[in-house]
């Protein structure tokens, strides 16, 4: 039993509420879809835990942006990448050293088996977003499923639910929060940790039990994390307000 995190955009409060949640339950392994920093208030912590707890990380585009220069982010978000890489170039050294040499180590994507894990699509990892609403773009689905052997676990969106390969999208609370994954192909999207867009403030991660795709959320004190944002200059009011609907 495994479980995959995506997102936690910095987040160091919804982080710790979902390792906690993690550790209360018989995971074996975590696995991490990019995106650790970017947006939150705490990326170098985040960075920390990420390198102690997952087993497994994949590259994000705010991980990569923060490392070179963010490619067609909006204002707020280039701005947030610019404060971020700041804090990872000043205070201890030799920790900022071993954060910026974990990031550039991280692969674009892995496969295990008959599971595909990225951050965007199979497609293109790194950038490509996979929204509910491509179930009706046919061909950018059908080419997309094309690269997938079975199943792949993707992020980026902080939408959580199942693409089928009959070009449909469950969302979590459709089906009960699970998911059995069966002979047809899947792409599972697994939420955000740090910020989710589902309408729900709460973090959102996914175990994987054997067949069995159970999507979890877990409470975390999202006021904190957003009194931190306004209290950073750079980073824009909007980042702090949108935890509290999850948008």
């Amino acid at each position: 039993m495994f479980a995959i995190i995506s997102d936690i955009h910095g987040n160091l409060e919804a982080l710790q509420a979902v390792l906690a949640d993690i550790a209360s339950k018989d995971i074996s392994k975590i696995y991490c879809l990019g995106d650790i920093i970017g947006y939150g208030p705490n990326p170098g912590e985040c960075i920390d835990l990420v390198m102690e707890k997952a087993q497994v990380t994949i590259l994000g585009n705010h991980d990569q942006a923060a490392m070179f220069d963010p490619e067609g982010f909006n204002a707020g978000a280039e701005r947030a990448i610019f404060w971020t890489r700041k804090q990872l170039e000043s205070g201890d050294q030799s920790k900022n050293e071993r954060r910026w040499e974990f990031l550039g180590e991280l692969p674009r994507l892995r496969r295990e088996e008959k599971y595909m894990f990225v951050h965007g699509s199979a497609r293109n990892p790194l950038n490509e977003y996979v929204f509910p609403e491509d179930i009706y773009h046919q061909r950018k689905m059908e080419r997309i499923f094309s690269l997938v052997e079975r199943h792949c676990f993707q992020g980026h969106t902080h939408i959580p639910g199942v693409f089928t390969d009959d070009l449909n999208f469950l969302a979590p609370e459709e089906i009960d929060f699970r998911y059995e994954l069966g002979e047809h192909k899947a792409l599972i999207n697994v939420g955000s940790v740090g910020q989710p867009r589902n309408g729900d403030s709460r973090s959102s991660y996914v175990i994987v039990d054997d067949a069995l795709i159970q999507f979890q959320r877990v409470v975390y004190d999202f006021e904190k994390t957003a009194e931190k944002i306004y209290q950073i200059p750079e980073l824009d009011n909007f980042l702090g307000d949108r935890l509290r609907e999850g948008r």
